[in-house]
Order: structure tokens, then sequence, then C-alpha cells
């Protein structure tokens, strides 16, 4: 047996801020970082700190203490939270969508485009409802167009996808598997249509090029020719939103 170990951390670390209350941030250790790395998740769950294997905790306050100044910037400058409840704007397909209650207890979400009104979101049932609904109707509209776009890539290509589903990922916008099943953020249906088609297209491209090289980033480019431009707008605008729901 080594006689070395590595000390347990602290679930989080409260740093002086200077003004204000103390920032939180959540220690999370990984065996595979070889260097420390923190972070803002775009879900507002707050700061973490990842720590490689062996690190501590002594060392972790040293570096956060560092990056004090990048973490309160981040922090200013990140979305405010835009929960999905009646009169607040949520984009779909890149508009912004009033939510309206319609009152009653039966129907679906339905979309209104009314050149008078603007885009609406129109929702039957209790006001208590509104934002499961208003999530189920998104997810649904996602996995709609994520289907279809990555189908008529996938046969560009002459692959098969054997699965898809939409989840809400912290981390990435999508993913491939070996076997052939592709994953995609529901919030994908937040963003242009020209941005959920890259994020598909990049999915099955992978289908060909499980790697991001030189190859990989030709056929994306050829399923998407708008690669670039989505790319630097997901780096943009990509936590705005993960700021919806």
């Amino acid at each position: 047996m080594s006689r070395f170990f590595t000390r347990p951390l602290p679930e989080h670390l409260d740093i002086d801020a200077g003004d204000g209350p103390p920032m939180r941030v959540r220690l999370r250790r990984d065996s595979r970082a070889r260097r420390y790395l923190l972070r803002v998740p775009p879900d507002h769950s707050g700061p973490v700190l990842t720590v490689p294997e062996n690190g501590s905790r002594t060392r972790a306050e040293k570096f956060l203490l560092q990056h004090l100044g990048w973490l309160r910037d981040r922090l200013v400058d990140r979305p405010a939270p835009v929960p999905l409840v009646a009169g607040n704007l949520v984009p779909v397909r890149g508009k912004p969508h009033l939510i309206v209650p319609t009152g009653g207890l039966r129907g679906i979400v339905s979309a209104n485009h009314s050149d008078d009104a603007g885009p609406q979101l129109l929702v039957p049932g209790e006001t208590a409802h509104i934002p499961r609904k208003v999530l189920a109707y998104l997810k649904k509209e996602a996995r709609s167009d994520l289907t279809r776009i990555a189908d008529q890539h996938a046969r560009t290509i002459g692959k098969t996808i054997t699965g898809l589903s939409v989840r809400d990922t912290r981390s990435r916008w999508g993913s491939c598997t070996s076997t052939g099943r592709l994953s995609f953020s529901w919030r994908l249906i937040l963003a242009p249509p020209e941005i959920l088609d890259y994020v598909a297209a990049h999915e099955v491209a992978h289908l060909v090029e499980m790697n991001h090289s030189a190859r990989f980033w030709r056929l994306c480019e050829q399923l998407a020719p708008q690669t670039p431009h989505a790319r630097r707008w997901l780096k943009t605008y990509g936590s705005h939103l993960h700021a919806h729901g």
C-alpha cells in the first residue's frame, strides 16, 4: 500500500470577496485533471473549482484568491434567470415569445404569431402549471426539429442514427456515441434555426469522425456552412439560453 493518500475536500469553500457576502465555490476532485480549473456553469448552480487528484484545500483557496477578479467579472456578466412564467419572454427558434395564460382547464400550449400581438405562447390551465407546460412544449419542439434535421444530415452522408434523446445538459450542446446514438440540449430550440442546424450537423459528423480533426471540421462545414458563425454565436450567447427556465 502506498504511504501517500489524498485528504478529503470540503464540499465548498466560502471566499471573502472583500465587500458583500462571501462567495461560495463548490469543489470537485477529478483524478483526470492536470490543473485547477475554475468555471461558472451557465445553469446558475454557482461557481465550481475542479481540483486535481493531488490537490489540497490550501492550494484550492490560494487559487481562488488569485482568480477572484476573474470570478467576480463572470458572475456580474452572467445573464439573470428568466423563469417560464406568464408575462415573461422566451425565445422560440430565436424569436421572443410572450408567455400568455389563456385560462380554462383543457388544451395544449400553442404558438400564436399574430401581427397585432407579436409572437406568443398561449398556455391553458392553472397559473401554477405554466412553467411545466411551457417546458414540455419547448422540449417537444426541440425533439421534433432535431430529429428532422439530424435525419436529413445523416442521409446526406449515408449514415443511420440509432437513437436520439433531448436532455438538459450543462456542459455541451450535443453528443454522439460510437453506436450512433445522439443526444442534444433542449435549449437549442431557443436559438435561431441555423444554430440548432449546426449542432445537429456537428453530432451527425461524428458518425463518420469520432474526433475533432481537420477532416471532421471539413465534413461539419459541408453539412452546415454556417459552422464558424454558429460556434461564435454559441460562445457569445450560449449562457443566455441557459438562463431560461
